[in-house]
């Protein structure tokens, strides 16, 4: 199964904060850190390891499960399995205005038709963010990032209101999982995309400081 947990980063924007997960990460971490010029570009890359640490000590997961890490804005994500091979790929971004000539760019038409349905522009950008979740998690699940065409796979929703891939790239025929997510103040939403064959339907939200 497949459990989704997020964090705020907020407190290690204060230096003390920083420095003390600071020196609890992996060197290769530190040292990614480093290359980060903003201060919460920095926060952000070592947040996203010390929320999984947590999660490792929270459920005895063992340091070479399956897992995949996110970050935007003053959040952090971890989607994490307990089954081995698996496929597993999470995004989240912070909300914000309506994108659209990205998502004529790089999705299919029935989703930009999805988005212009919206009754606003609010609405209009919600839609927008909800796709770019999904296809950012699927991207990562294969581990393609860019090098897989976004318009090779198409979302859509079940009368239930889970997602789901209507349209799959011929070299991924397999079954995925979609669930996605709104962070508890509404200002991001997420997602998850997986081979498992199952995910938590709830987000958890960790504390960091």
């Amino acid at each position: 199964m497949v459990n989704v947990w997020a964090a705020d980063i907020t407190p290690l924007l204060i230096e003390e904060i920083y420095r003390a997960y600071y020196n609890r990460v992996p060197k290769w971490r530190k040292e990614k850190a480093d290359k980060l010029r903003n201060v919460a570009d920095r926060a952000r890359s070592v947040g996203a390891w010390i929320l999984w640490e947590k999660i490792q000590e929270m459920t005895g997961l063992p340091e070479d499960a399956v897992f995949n890490l996110s970050h935007s804005g003053k959040y952090v994500l971890c989607a994490c399995s307990d089954r081995e091979g698996v496929q597993v790929g999470c995004d989240v971004e912070m909300t914000g205005a309506l994108r659209m000539s990205v998502a004529e760019r790089y999705f299919c038409p029935s989703e930009c038709k999805i988005i212009r349905a919206g009754t606003d522009e609010k609405e209009q950008a919600e839609w927008f963010y909800r796709f770019w979740v999904l296809k950012e998690s699927f991207m990562k699940a294969t581990r393609r990032g860019m090098g897989l065409d976004m318009r090779t796979y198409e979302f859509a929703w079940r009368p239930d209101g889970i997602p789901y891939m209507r349209k799959q790239p011929d070299e991924y025929p397999g079954i995925y999982l979609c669930r996605e997510y709104e962070l508890k103040q509404g200002d991001a939403r997420a997602a998850v995309i997986t081979t498992d064959d199952e995910i938590g339907g709830r987000l958890q939200e960790v504390r960091l400081a």
